[in-house]
């Protein structure tokens, strides 16, 4: 009983924290409430856990919380020790310069996918994305490439709850996602045009593990008057290749998963 107890309480603990992951920059008690089905008291317990730990603190002119510093160095920890940033890297600054745009590496994160870092392209006029927010699995070519090879309960999990809209063209009809993710474990990569960032186009491949898991995914992006269907359909074998370079320093023995 008392282990369920802790198991529950560390549960509620850690799903306080990923909601600053992916929300607004400061949350409120009655919003981690709403958002987690919890009551204000035990939010409120949480809070006070967090901010003493220096996970969280508090701002008392929005009455709401954000990260702390304790937060900031588990992530520096994290993305220094991150096997597939450490492999990756190399691999996308080759692949920057081979196209020209902002090459990226993701990992798969649970509901979702976190960037861990990019190569920026050296245009004035260029893409960039945020290191270290949760995106979810349904919107943009890294996601879609990583939802499309979990494992089929893990994937119809996605595909059966809301597909909220992040922007006007994000794929939000099941059975259309459904079809889209099929062609994607034919071909092996993703293409996007503003489904997750308006004005954005981009293409991505999944990476794999030993084991042939999906543990993230590579992209090419940039503006989506320079990387048009055209442009995508260029970046598509040298992303591809890359991601397979990348795979196989993982441990996988290359192409994908049967």
């Amino acid at each position: 009983m008392a282990e369920s107890q802790g198991t529950e309480a560390a549960t509620r603990v850690a799903d306080v924290l990923l909601l600053f992951t992916d929300g607004p920059d400061f949350l409120g008690v009655t919003a981690i409430a709403r958002s987690l089905d919890l009551s204000k008291a035990v939010v409120h317990r949480i809070l006070q856990t967090l901010v003493e730990r220096r996970l969280l603190v508090s701002d008392p002119a929005s009455r709401g919380y954000q990260l702390g510093p304790a937060a900031a160095a588990l992530g520096a920890r994290a993305l220094r020790e991150s096997q597939l940033r450490t492999v990756a890297m190399p691999v996308l600054r080759e692949l920057q310069l081979a196209t020209g745009e902002t090459t990226t590496v993701s990992a798969r994160v649970h509901s979702g996918r976190v960037y861990l870092d990019q190569v920026e392209s050296t245009r004035e006029i260029k893409m960039t994305v945020e290191v270290g927010r949760r995106y979810p699995l349904h919107a943009g070519s890294s996601s879609t490439c990583i939802l499309a090879f979990l494992p089929d309960a893990e994937r119809e999990a996605v595909l059966a709850a809301e597909l909220p809209p992040l922007t006007s063209r994000t794929v939000t009809d099941h059975d259309l996602l459904r079809a889209r993710l099929a062609e994607i474990r034919e071909t092996g990569v993703a293409g996007s045009e503003g489904e997750r960032q308006e004005g954005a186009g981009s293409v991505a491949a999944p990476v794999f593990g030993i084991d042939g898991a999906v543990v993230g995914a590579i992209s090419v992006c940039g503006p989506a008057h320079r990387v048009d269907a055209a442009a995508r359909e260029r970046f598509g074998p040298l992303v591809q290749e890359a991601a397979d370079r990348i795979s196989r320093a993982l441990g996988w023995s290359g192409g994908l998963p049967k």
